[in-house]
């Protein structure tokens, strides 16, 4: 079986490097598939655009979201992807600086399924990161067909 891949949907270079460490550290070996903004990652999640030869049917394990991206922001990526039955069970975790209230409670309403605060600090982020890789890809249980 065919491991599925995980979308990290993050505009700063430094944390998708830092996403990839972790990653590679817990030996989790899903590809990491990186999209820069909101408008390229509905691209890659409804096959459309530069994406439109993706099998629509090939959804990553995971979306790791960050809230503050350029074209189209965060918040817009989690409402069409919860709005849309093809990705509505799609597991969808906030990876993003902001510790805002507004912005925990408008993502939790918005249907996330987790949403974390990524730490400044170099060790902080790989342990956290490596925490999200190994209970979405190794302890949950996923739905039936999801």
């Amino acid at each position: 079986m065919k491991q599925k891949e995980i979308l990290l949907v993050e505009d700063n270079p430094d944390d998708v490097e830092l996403t990839r460490i972790a990653f590679a550290e817990a030996k989790i070996a899903n590809t990491l598939t990186v999209v820069r903004d909101g408008a390229e990652a509905l691209d890659f999640l409804f096959t459309r655009g530069a994406y439109a030869s993706r099998d629509p049917d090939d959804l990553p394990s995971i979306v790791l979201l960050d809230l503050n991206l350029p074209k189209v922001d965060g918040r817009e990526v989690l409402q069409a992807i919860r709005g849309d039955a093809r990705t509505r069970a799609l597991p969808v975790v906030v990876l993003t600086t902001s510790n805002e209230p507004f912005d925990v409670e408008a993502s939790y309403a918005l249907g996330v399924n987790s949403y974390i605060r990524k730490p400044v600090d170099f060790e902080q982020f790989v342990w956290a990161v490596k925490q999200v890789g190994l209970y979405w890809l190794v302890l949950n249980q996923p739905r039936e067909g999801a």
